[in-house]
């Protein structure tokens, strides 16, 4: 599943730099995409605003088919404060920015299943593929607007994988 799971965070990544390269962070002193794998990252006190954090939360497998279909529920939490420039009053519309980019982050719904343990990253057998984002309702915490947006990948367990 781990595969899974690396291949569905890289493909957002690489499509974010495509459909935002604006959107980017530094963290531990490297700029990158906007986006971030929640538990492997160091635990924060606060998410950090205008990026993407993926947190995989639950679960399921169907073992009555040739292979294991893993079902992986990720949910994309981001929140924003707009911008200083507008004091904040265009919060709303950052939001809606995030919420346009998510459906163009996840479109296609496919990538080809990769093992990023090597170097270069290998191709694999199968598909990773997910279900179109359910969004939530838009949380307001004093000047933050934020958002989660859960998605279903599902892969299928290949020979040798953990």
């Amino acid at each position: 599943m781990q595969n899974a799971k690396d291949t569905f965070y890289i493909t957002l990544r690489n499509r974010l730099a495509t459909v935002n390269p604006a959107r980017s962070m530094t963290l531990r002193s490297v700029s990158r995409p906007g986006i971030l794998v929640a538990d492997a990252e160091a635990p924060m006190a606060q998410p950090i605003l205008d990026v993407f954090s993926l947190t995989w939360t639950g679960l399921a497998a169907d073992q009555q088919l040739p292979a294991i279909l893993a079902q992986l529920t990720c949910e994309i939490q981001y929140a924003t404060a707009g911008t200083q420039a507008n004091a904040g009053l265009d919060r709303g519309r950052a939001l809606e920015e995030m919420d346009s980019e998510i459906f163009r982050l996840l479109y296609p719904y496919s990538a080809q299943k990769m093992n990023y343990t090597q170097t270069p990253a290998a191709a694999m057998e199968t598909m990773v593929f997910w279900s179109e984002p359910e969004f939530g309702p838009i949380v307001t915490l004093r000047d933050r607007l934020s958002r989660t947006a859960k998605v279903t990948v599902f892969a299928f367990q290949e020979q040798g994988e953990q």
